[in-house]
């Protein structure tokens, strides 16, 4: 959109590092996690999701290797992304910031995790950082109105799945010693602060479509809003029901508001595309 091309060696270039690099973020994540995720699954031997390692799907040592090599993989691409497309300089040293927020996230002796600042590095590496990084590979240009603009929405929908993602593990958290927005306000509040955010991403698009003077364009954002309207419709539904330790209604809750964040960004993704290809933009 931002150069008026499409590159098929950058799009392989940034689906295969976001690929290696969420990899890289769920097994080193469980592998920092192993603890808490033990006691969980010895409060609770029958709730929630798999845990890697307390559930034997794969030995500790395993998952440390395996999310290191991803890790490495993901950064091999970034090398070859800056070697090989002309005019993207900084690409490696963007995935090294990248991976390196799972290790401000998870690792000692920051952990920002346990600190009540996770969700905020989450919506800022997944949100921010990941959209950008591969919106530049495709196009060379560091900042574009085509993608500028929607990152504030990106983000604060991020932000809402963070919120979301401790509710089934607010007990099990709380013993543990992590701070999160759930074990540190409640499971109501975290619910209200993930809605809230979801809502606010939406309006943050509409919002960019004024700021922005028109680069940020209107009918694209309308069609993304309308897109996320029967997932809101089953988050409020679903939002009662998400109460502590009812683990089955958080799994629906949390499915609805991932259909809402994926059916609304993918929307606006195609709505620009297709606005781009017809000429009306």
């Amino acid at each position: 959109m931002s150069s008026g091309t499409f590159s098929v060696g950058a799009a392989v270039v940034g689906l295969a590092f976001a690929v290696f690099a969420t990899i890289y973020v769920v097994l080193l994540n469980d592998w920092f996690d192993a603890d808490v995720d033990a006691l969980k699954r010895r409060m609770f031997p029958e709730a929630g999701s798999p845990k890697t390692i307390p559930d034997a799907i794969l030995p500790a040592e395993s998952v440390l290797l395996a999310g290191v090599g991803f890790g490495v993989m993901a950064l091999a691409v970034a090398m070859c992304g800056e070697l090989f497309l002309p005019g993207r300089p900084g690409l490696m040293l963007g995935a090294v910031i990248g991976l390196g927020l799972l290790l401000v996230y998870s690792a000692p002796p920051l952990r920002l995790n346990d600190r009540g600042a996770g969700e905020f590095v989450e919506a800022l590496g997944v949100g921010v950082l990941v959209p950008w990084w591969s919106a530049y590979a495709q196009s060379g240009q560091l900042t574009s109105p085509w993608y500028v603009w929607a990152l504030p929405g990106l983000a604060l929908l991020a932000f809402a799945s963070a919120a979301a993602s401790g509710l089934s593990d607010e007990e099990s958290d709380r013993r543990g010693g992590k701070a999160t927005l759930t074990t540190l306000y409640g499971n109501r509040a975290a619910r209200r602060a993930a809605e809230y955010s979801a809502f606010a991403g939406l309006i943050a698009w509409m919002f960019a479509v004024r700021a922005s003077g028109g680069a940020f364009p209107l009918i694209p954002v309308q069609i993304a809003v309308l897109a996320a309207a029967l997932p809101w419709r089953a988050l409020t539904r679903e939002s009662p029901h998400a109460l502590t330790n009812c683990f089955k209604a958080q799994g629906r809750y949390k499915t609805a508001l991932h259909r809402l964040i994926w059916g609304s960004s993918l929307t606006l993704a195609l709505a620009l595309v297709v606005l781009r290809a017809v000429g009306w933009a």
